[in-house]
């Protein structure tokens, strides 16, 4: 019979070279907030370019109900004083924008309801304590927009911080192969849950996510005309790129090009390719009946997205989403992690393979992070040259809805946050030892995080008090939603 070795002297030597690297980067450096003497509406210039024209006032609108808002759509800003920072040394695979309102409940292929990190728009090669420290910044911002304590924001960041520490040590246990198996669901949360009032919580967001199917979104952003499915123009959110109601400039490279068919219909067969077979085959079943323009979120406004609505044999709708990928702020402001990708794209293009685009740079983050990607899950390059990724629009997808919960259930999401990264991070990047033994056991990277939270939630609303003063005096445009959308009211 053969004799299988015991595997942990080498976790333990995996976890003492983590252990090391403590030596270049102490823990308690980790509250440093990095290069925060710049120019904040500069940045954002930056990270406006290229965007639609006429949706950057939407997408600084939105940013402006808050500085929560303002945090989620200011990524560049914590990426460009990140690096300016200490790191740990162990590069990974991030989500690069690992803020609370990025988790979410979706379905697996296989129908399970999952918790996950679900926005991989920034994703890239970056120290994992990057993730961690956006996570606990955002806690803590969210926490004083909702009005609670200092008191309770502390206890939130120790909270993430905590549960990413003691699960990173178990992921460090298993081995890769559990680690890739293992999914956080809904039914697994509910049978951790230890008292009614989550439990309920929990089934109450299995409900919702239930009825979050595309069926039920095709009345709300459909009408059928003489046997085909029209997408509805709500503008300034959803409209038709070369309709009546259009946002584009008449100048716009995509109102000027010829064969919008043709380019439509070549963009989704390079995306098929992307898909495996089994995808391309269930996608077959489906003819495309409407295609139009739907903005999304707070940092993406203003990028191309779009929706693609089709419609099987059967009459049963699917929507599928059409987002553009520009270059990752991550990558942008992480140097170390921008040389490794230009050896990487050196060595493919040697080979024939060509630069990986910023489309596949999402999808391969994604699905190296979470536990289950979306079925439909693939990229393609626009007409122009634009790097775009596809997925479904809505999948029984869930919202944390942060203004309903009292300190005691955000105290218990804050945790489970943590522990989605830590999984995350474990199966993306193989070295949950490594992490866990330079986190170690004891509290002193919480102690850390908590001053970095705070501080860096100050430079927040600094940051936040500047840009409304700027958009006061129009220097940058700012609308809102309604302001916007009653100029194509009849």
């Amino acid at each position: 019979m053969a004799i299988v070795a015991s595997s942990e002297p080498l976790q333990e030597a995996r976890r003492a070279r983590g252990k090391a690297l403590r030596q270049h980067a102490p823990r308690g450096l980790h509250a440093e907030v990095g290069h925060v003497d710049r120019d904040p509406i500069g940045l954002l210039k930056i990270n406006s370019a290229g965007r639609v024209e006429r949706l950057i006032p939407l997408r600084y609108g939105r940013m402006l109900e808050s500085p929560f808002a303002f945090f989620r759509g200011s990524a560049i800003l914590q990426a460009h004083d990140l690096a300016g920072t200490p790191h740990s040394g162990i590069v990974q695979q991030i989500c690069g924008d690992c803020h609370v309102a990025n988790f979410g409940g979706f379905a697996t292929p296989e129908r399970a309801l999952l918790l996950d990190v679900n926005d991989f728009d920034e994703t890239s090669e970056g120290p994992w304590e990057w993730d961690l420290k956006r996570l606990v910044a955002s806690f803590v911002v969210a926490a004083r927009h909702l009005r609670h304590s200092r008191a309770t924001a502390d206890a939130l960041v120790r909270q993430v911080t905590c549960s990413y520490r003691d699960r990173m040590a178990m992921y460090g246990d298993m081995g890769i192969l559990d680690t890739w198996y293992d999914h956080i669901t809904f039914e697994r949360l509910l049978n951790e849950a230890d008292d009614p009032e989550t439990q309920r919580r929990i089934r109450r967001g299995m409900e919702r996510a239930a009825d979050r199917t595309h069926v039920a979104l095709l009345p709300k952003l459909g009408t059928q005309v003489n046997g085909r499915w029209h997408i509805l123009d709500a503008p300034p959110a959803v409209f038709h790129v070369r309709g009546n109601q259009t946002l584009f400039a008449a100048d716009d490279d995509w109102m000027t090009f010829k064969n919008v068919d043709a380019a439509i219909n070549k963009f989704y067969a390079d995306y098929l390719t992307t898909l495996a077979p089994d995808r391309r085959q269930l996608l077959s079943h489906f003819t495309r009946h409407d295609i139009a323009f739907k903005v999304v979120g707070v940092g993406s406004v203003g990028t191309r997205c779009l929706i693609q609505l089709m419609i099987d044999s059967h009459g049963k709708p699917l929507f599928l989403q059409i987002k553009e990928a520009g270059q990752s702020v991550v990558a942008r402001y992480f140097k170390a992690g921008a040389k490794a990708r230009h050896a990487t794209a050196g060595k493919r293009a040697a080979n024939g393979a060509g630069a990986v685009h910023e489309g596949r740079r999402v999808v391969e983050g994604q699905r190296l992070m979470q536990a289950a990607s979306d079925l439909f899950l693939g990229w393609a390059k626009g007409p122009s040259g634009r790097c775009f990724y596809l997925r479904q629009l809505r999948d029984m997808k869930l919202s944390p809805q942060l203004e309903l919960m009292d300190a005691t259930l955000l105290g218990k999401y804050a945790a489970v946050c943590g522990w989605v990264l830590a999984r995350a991070h474990a199966k993306a990047g193989g070295q949950a030892a490594e992490i866990s033994g330079y986190l170690g056991t004891s509290d002193r990277m919480a102690d850390a995080l908590v001053a970095y939270a705070n501080v860096y939630a100050d430079q927040v609303e600094r940051d936040y008090a500047r840009f409304v003063d700027v958009c006061r005096k129009g220097e940058l445009p700012a609308r809102n939603d309604e302001d916007m959308a009653a100029e194509f009211r009849v």
